[in-house]
Parts: structure tokens; C-alpha cells; sequence
């Protein structure tokens, strides 16, 4: 029955989170109690994973593939402790990181729910069911993106749920495609008539359908535009658990559709990957070197480092899926730390736009190191999780002979340096700019707004208790860079499971 628990604990929370009514209080703690449970949760499903190998459960008694089927496998597991790890820090986050009224319009319910759809996502055994995990999310994110009601999160939230739900009617359609062809839905089942099929190519219209709707989720090339005009829009603590979370259940299942429907990859999904890989890199760090705003910046580098993800895929050995992987995990860990930062810096200063900041480092330190720690990691400098993630993937693309792709990924990193030390710069380096009102976010585009020079743009003191979360996120890409031969160990054994999908299939169907 573990197995069940990571839909069980945030569904328990949801119930509790309704009955609390309207007491802030104890929506916060309930929050807190079920996000730290989940990780709890998550722990002892990856011990027992390690130790005993698949975790499957039928619900109902059903045999696969008649039933629904839960299936944890080493990829899952590790996913499942990793995002509820981050979601955990973020929930502590949000404590002071959001305004009462966002905790009175229960932003913790449908935190939970978000997780459930997460979780959820990780651990399906059949198409539907993954389908249905990926609507309970798509719901959820949008309640939160759109929690406060501004106009900028309603336009936000307008275009971040109209391309996702594109992408859900392609992923219908393409469900409904794979059920005509082989007359079932369960990933294990669809995997063992394909394989067995004289017909490779059986696959390759839906899977075309399924590379859309999942290339929607992920924002990868060129569906990704939705991503940088929504996430800029919700507090930076919804636009963070969105960062470690939404994004890369999308590319959860790319790898788990690729690994479990193609034995080798063929020289068309190859190609196709590697150049979406190479244009969602490039498009996406080159936009982000052009603005000048914190929270964009971060947005377009989410992109770029998604295309990364997409090349470890594309290389297809099990050291590339396994570096894939690891830099997926890095940037969860990253990028998370990276926009949690920034909006302690908005709220130093009362304002994203670099143009209208400065001088933070002399005047608080702590905020610049814990800035400073996710921005090299996403730059790839030792010893950060960043720089072994893109080691490793560089590594595999030598190896395999992809060099053009690889080497543009080399130079993406380079570019993504100069993001990085951009927003130190202008951020923490220069000396304050004068005539801008204390507090006033974006006051330098206002006229009639001037100040005194030489007047403090800082009005705001940091509480330490808003610096342990963002801290424990930054030191973990230390931690993670530092131990990452241990990690990289027990991602190699999850990819040499996905390169030998029959051990999937023997633990779900027996």
C-alpha cells in the first residue's frame, strides 16, 4: 500500500485544508505537516525501491492490464523524493513569502492538489490515468497562477492554460490513437505489443501526437512561448514551485515513453530530438541574455535548460539518459533556489527590473550568496551540480559522435554565464541608481517619482527565517555537486532499467 501514498497524503490534505475553513493558522500548518509527510513518504518509497526493486499495486484487484495500475519504479521513486523535497521548501517559503490573503484564498489546497497531480503523474501505469494526473495539475496550476486576481495574472494565466489544454486534447487524441492500435492503455501492456509487432513503425503517428502534447508541458521548441508570458505574472513563490515541478513532468514522460516504445533509437527521433534540443537551447538563452527583468531572465533559462534534457534524451546510451537525469535534478534544485532568490531581492528592493537595483551585495551579503550559489550552478561552474550535469551530457555526446549539438551546448552554457553574472552585476556590484523611490517596484520607468540621490532604494529588512529556505535549496546544488558520484550511481541503475524495459514489463504484468 505504500504505493498509493503519494496521491493519498496530498488527498488527505485537501480534506483536512477544506474543513479548516478560513483560519489562516491552520491552513499553514496542515500545509506544512502534509508537504513535510510527503517527503517522508517519498523517503521510505525510495529505501523500499532500492531494496526490493519495481513497486506495483492494482487497484481493485484488477490484473493488468484490465485494472489501473500504480507502478513505482528506481526513475520514479527518485523523482517523487526530489519534487516533494523542493515543494516542501517552497511551502516554508511561501510562509512569509506570500500575503495573508493568498493563504485565505487557499493557496495550500491547491498546493496539495498540484502534488497529488504530480505524484499522481510519477507513479501511472496506463495512459488514462496519466491523463486524468495531468488535468489535476494543469487545474491546480492555473488556480494558482491566477491566485490574487491582478490583471497581469489573469493574462498570465489565460495564455499558460490555453496552450496546455492544446496540449491535453493532443494527448486524447493520441490516447485514443494507441487504443485503436493495440486495444489497450496500460504502458506495460502497449510497450510488449509493440516490441513483439512486425510492424516498428506502429507507434510512430500517436507517438508524433505524443511528442506535441508533451513538448507543450515541457516548453520545449517551438511550443515553449506560453512559458516566459505566464510565469513572470504570479507571486515568486507559486512561479518557483512551478519551476521544480510542472516542466519536468513533461520530460518525465518523454523519457518514459521513449525508453519504454523505442528498443533503439531510429535515425528520425534522433534527429528530430536533437534539434529541438538544439533550437529550444539557443532561442532560449539568447532571449534571456536580452532582458532585463529577474524573473524573465530565469523564465527563458528554463527553456534553455530544458533543451539539455532533451539532448540526453536524443543521445539515447544509458550514461546519456543518466546525465540527463542528474542535470534534470540539478536544475529542479537550481532554478527553484535561483527565483526564490529573486524575490527576496524584489522584496529588498521593491522591484525585478535590474535597471532600477543595485549595491545589494555591501548592503546584504547573505542575499548575494544565496543568489550567487543557483546562478553558477545554472552557469556550470565546479564545483556546482551544474557544471558535473553538463560534464556528464558533454561527455556522452563526444562519446556517441554528436558534435555540432554538443558544442552548441558548450556555447549555450558560456552565454548562460553571462545571464548569470548580468543579473550579479547590475543586481549586487553596482552602486545603487539614484532618483528612485524607496520601495517603489519599477519606479524608474514612472515619472513624478524621483528621489533625493544617494537615498537608500532598500527600505525593506529581510527576516532570517525568509533566508533558511532559499539557503537550503542553494547549498543543496553544493551538496549535489560535491556528492554527485553517488547520485550519478543511483541514476545510471534508473537508466539501466529504462534501456531494459522488459523488467518493467515482467514486474507489471508478471
Amino acid at each position: 500500500m505504500i504505493t498509493v501514498l503519494p496521491i493519498i497524503i496530498p488527498l488527505t490534505m485537501v480534506v483536512l485544508l477544506l474543513l479548516a475553513g478560513k483560519k489562516t493558522r491552520w491552513l499553514k500548518t496542515i500545509g506544512i505537516s502534509g508537504a513535510f509527510l510527503l517527503l517522508l513518504a517519498n523517503l521510505a518509497i525510495f529505501h523500499q525501491v532500492r531494496q526490493q526493486g519495481i513497486l506495483v499495486t492494482q487497484a481493485g484487484g484488477w490484473e493488468a492490464p484490465h485494472g489501473i495500475t500504480l507502478v513505482i519504479d528506481l526513475l520514479s521513486a527518485v523523482m517523487l523524493v526530489v519534487t516533494s523535497f523542493t515543494a516542501l521548501v517552497v511551502a516554508i517559503y511561501s510562509l512569509r513569502g506570500l500575503e495573508p490573503q493568498h493563504h485565505r484564498y487557499r493557496f495550500f489546497l491547491f498546493f496539495h492538489t498540484l502534488m497529488m497531480g504530480v505524484g499522481g503523474s510519477f507513479i501511472a501505469g496506463d495512459l488514462f490515468n496519466m491523463y486524468v494526473w495531468f488535468e489535476v495539475m494543469v487545474i491546480s496550476s492555473f488556480v494558482l497562477i491566477t491566485l490574487g486576481s491582478k490583471k497581469e495574472q489573469l493574462e498570465g494565466g489565460i495564455k499558460y492554460v490555453s496552450m496546455n489544454l492544446v496540449g491535453s486534447f493532443l494527448f486524447l487524441a493520441a490516447i485514443g490513437l494507441v487504443y485503436g492500435k493495440t486495444g489497450t492503455l496500460n504502458l506495460a501492456d502497449i510497450s510488449q505489443t509493440v516490441r513483439s509487432s512486425d510492424q516498428p513503425f506502429l507507434m510512430d503517428s500517436s507517438f508524433i501526437l505524443f511528442f506535441m502534447a508533451f513538448g507543450i508541458k515541457a516548453a520545449v521548441f517551438p511550443f515553449f512561448f506560453w512559458l516566459p508570458s505566464s510565469y513572470h505574472t504570479p507571486p515568486v513563490a507559486i512561479t518557483a514551485l512551478f519551476t521544480g515541478l510542472l516542466t519536468k513532468v513533461g520530460i518525465y514522460a518523454m523519457i518514459r515513453f521513449f525508453t519504454l516504445y523505442i528498443s533503439e533509437i531510429n535515425p528520425f527521433w534522433q534527429n528530430l530530438l536533437l534539434i529541438v534540443a538544439a533550437l529550444t537551447m539557443v532561442i532560449g538563452v539568447l532571449t534571456a541574455a536580452s532582458q532585463f527583468d529577474i524573473r524573465r531572465i530565469l523564465s527563458f533559462h528554463i527553456i534553455s535548460q530544458i533543451g539539455y534534457m532533451i539532448m540526453g534524451l536524443g543521445f539515447f546510451s544509458a550514461f546519456a539518459l543518466a546525465s540527463a537525469l542528474f542535470f534534470m535534478i540539478h536544475n529542479i534544485l537550481a532554478k527553484t533556489a535561483a527565483f526564490l532568490a529573486g524575490g527576496l531581492i524584489n522584496e529588498k528592493t521593491g522591484s525585478y527590473q535590474l535597471k532600477s537595483i543595485g549595491g545589494l551585495f555591501n548592503e546584504n551579503p547573505w542575499l548575494g550568496l544565496v543568489f550567487f550559489l543557483p546562478a553558477m550552478a545554472l552557469a556550470g561552474l565546479p564545483p556546482l551540480s551544474g557544471f558535473f550535469g553538463k560534464l556528464f551530457l558533454i561527455k556522452s555526446g563526444f562519446e556517441g559522435g554528436h558534435f555540432l549539438v554538443t558544442g552548441i551546448a558548450v556555447w549555450v552554457g558560456i552565454v548562460t554565464l553571462f545571464s548569470m553574472l548580468k543579473i550579479w552585476n547590475e543586481a549586487f556590484w553596482k552602486k545603487p541608481p539614484e532618483g528612485v523611490v524607496a520601495g517603489d517596484a519599477g519606479a524608474m520607468e514612472k515619472p513624478g517619482t524621483l528621489q533625493k540621490p544617494g537615498v537608500s532604494i532598500s527600505p525593506n529588512k529581510l527576516k532570517p527565517s525568509m533566508y533558511y529556505p532559499v539557503a537550503i535549496l542553494a547549498f543543496s546544488t553544493v551538496v549535489f555537486g560535491v556528492f554527485g558520484g553517488w547520485f550519478m550511481d543511483v541514476l545510471q541503475d534508473a537508466s539501466e532499467i529504462l534501456k531494459e524495459p522488459e523488467i518493467y514489463i515482467r514486474a507489471v504484468l508478471k
